[in-house]
């Protein structure tokens, strides 16, 4: 079993900045870039369940929200991963994203 701690601990993070973030930080591209990493992660978590299958795009459920998308997205995730790498690599993802939205 791979260890996803580093995962985890970094969309936490993310998701805890985002929560404390103002709105107009939000309104200004965190919460669209945090989107976009949800649907990046749960569309790579489609991909190992359903290898082959139609993906479907996470809806926009608000700027408010975001913190939980990037959440349930990366903790699904989490549950599929096989290798230290693709965990390295999730990992890079959330801290880039987190970056560009500037929290």
């Amino acid at each position: 079993m791979v260890d996803t701690t580093p995962l985890t601990r970094a969309v936490d993070h993310f998701a805890d900045r985002l929560r404390a973030a103002p709105q107009s930080r939000l309104q200004r591209g965190a919460a669209a870039e945090a989107l976009a990493l949800a649907r990046h992660l749960a569309r790579w978590t489609q991909s190992v369940e359903e290898p082959g299958a139609q993906a479907r795009e996470m809806p926009d459920a608000g700027m408010f929200a975001a913190a939980d998308q990037i959440l349930v997205a990366a903790h699904d995730l989490a549950l599929v991963l096989e290798s230290e790498d693709q965990v390295s690599e999730a990992v890079g993802l959330v801290e880039e994203a987190r970056k560009r939205a500037g929290v």
